[in-house]
C-alpha cells in the first residue's frame, strides 16, 4: 500500500487537468470564430467537441465516484485513530469512553447475542434509554429550575418510552456513522430526535387526548410539537449518545452472558409491555375522571383504586388533557 501511494504520480494528474482545461479553452475560442468557419469545419468542430466533452464528463464522474468511495473509509480510519489516541491520553474513568471500533471488534470476537444492530441490541437500548433519559432530564430540571420534578412516562419504575424510542431511533439513524466524525452524529441526531418527538406527541394527543410538552411559544415551531431549539438539543444528544453513551451501554450489554441473555431480554420485554399497557389505561382512566365519568367495570374501579389522581399527578406532573390548554 505504501509503495502504491508513493508511486502515485500526482504530477500526472495535474498535467491531465491542465491539458484538459487548455483544450476546453481552445474549444471556447474556436466556437467564437464560428462565422469564419466553413459549414464542413463547423460540423467537424462540433462533432469533436461533443465527443471530447462526453469523454471528459465520463472521466469526471469516474473520479468523483473514486473520491466519494474513499471518503467514508478514510473518515472512519481517521476518526478511530483519533478516538483511540484520545482514549490513551485520558486518565479519568469517566472520560475513557471505548471507541465504537473497539466495541465492534469485541462483539464479533465473542459472537455476542446482541452484537451489531440486532433486535436484542435495540431492546436493550430502549430499556437503558428509557431509564437514562429520565435521569438526565431530572438532573436538567434540577439545574435549570432548582427543584426535582418527576419525568417518568410509565407507572412502574423510572422509565420514559419517549427517551427509549429516542435511543432506538438515534441508534438506528447513527449506527452506520458510529465510526464517522461528530458532524454526522449531530445532523442525524437532530433529524431522528425531532421525528421521534413529533411522532410521540401526535400519538399521545390522538390516542390519549393529552400533551406533555408544547413548543408553541418557540420560534419556527411545527404544530407546537418540535422546534429548532430542541432539534439542536437532539443533535448534541446524538453526538453524546453514539460517541459516549452507546459504546458504554454496548460494553455493559456485552457483560450479559450469551446463554441467559436472550431469556432475560424476553422477560424484561414482557415487563415493559405490561407496564406500557397499564400506564396507558391509567392515564386514560385519569382523563375520564377529570371529565366526571364514573367507573363502568371492575378494571376501571381497580385503576381508580391503584392510580388515583394524587398518584397520577406525582407520576405525570407536566401532563395536560386537551391540546394547547
Amino acid at each position: 500500500m505504501n509503495d502504491f501511494i508513493k508511486n502515485l504520480d500526482l504530477k500526472e494528474i495535474d498535467e491531465f487537468e491542465k491539458s484538459t482545461r487548455d483544450r476546453l479553452n481552445f474549444y471556447t475560442m474556436k466556437l467564437a470564430e464560428n462565422e469564419n468557419l466553413s459549414p464542413y469545419e463547423r460540423a467537424a468542430l462540433r462533432s469533436k467537441i461533443r465527443s471530447d466533452t462526453a469523454q471528459i464528463k465520463k472521466w469526471r464522474f469516474k473520479m468523483w465516484q473514486t473520491v466519494n468511495k474513499l471518503g467514508e473509509p478514510l473518515d472512519e480510519v481517521e476518526t478511530s485513530l483519533r478516538e483511540l489516541e484520545g482514549l490513551e491520553k485520558r486518565h479519568l474513568w469517566l472520560l475513557k469512553t471505548p471507541p465504537n471500533a473497539l466495541i465492534d471488534y469485541e462483539e464479533q470476537k465473542t459472537h455476542h447475542f446482541a452484537q451489531g444492530i440486532s433486535f436484542y441490541k435495540l431492546f436493550w437500548m430502549l430499556f437503558f434509554g428509557s431509564f437514562v433519559g429520565v435521569g438526565i432530564e431530572v438532573l436538567w430540571c434540577l439545574l435549570k429550575n432548582g427543584y426535582i420534578e418527576n419525568r417518568t412516562g410509565l407507572v412502574y419504575g423510572p422509565f420514559n418510552l419517549v427517551y427509549g424510542f429516542g435511543a432506538v431511533a438515534l441508534t438506528l439513524a447513527l449506527f452506520k456513522y458510529r465510526n464517522r466524525s461528530k458532524w454526522y452524529s449531530f445532523i442525524g441526531g437532530a433529524i431522528a430526535g425531532s421525528v421521534v418527538e413529533y411522532s410521540c406527541s401526535l400519538f399521545q394527543e390522538t390516542f390519549l387526548g393529552s400533551t406533555s410538552w408544547d413548543y408553541s411559544s418557540k420560534p419556527f415551531n411545527i404544530n407546537g410539537r418540535i422546534c429548532p431549539e430542541y432539534a439542536l438539543y437532539w443533535g448534541i444528544l446524538g453526538v453524546f449518545w453514539i460517541k459516549w453513551l452507546y459504546p458504554r451501554l454496548a460494553q455493559l450489554i456485552m457483560k450479559i452472558p450469551n446463554k441467559s441473555g436472550k431469556v432475560i431480554t424476553w422477560v424484561l420485554l414482557s415487563f415493559m409491555l405490561v407496564n406500557t399497557v397499564v400506564s396507558a389505561a391509567a392515564v386514560y382512566r385519569w382523563k375520564e375522571r377529570t371529565s366526571g365519568e364514573s367507573p363502568s367495570n371492575a378494571i376501571e374501579e381497580l385503576l381508580d383504586d391503584r392510580f388515583d389522581d394524587k398518584r397520577m399527578e406525582s407520576i405525570y406532573p407536566t401532563l395536560k388533557f386537551g391540546y394547547g390548554e
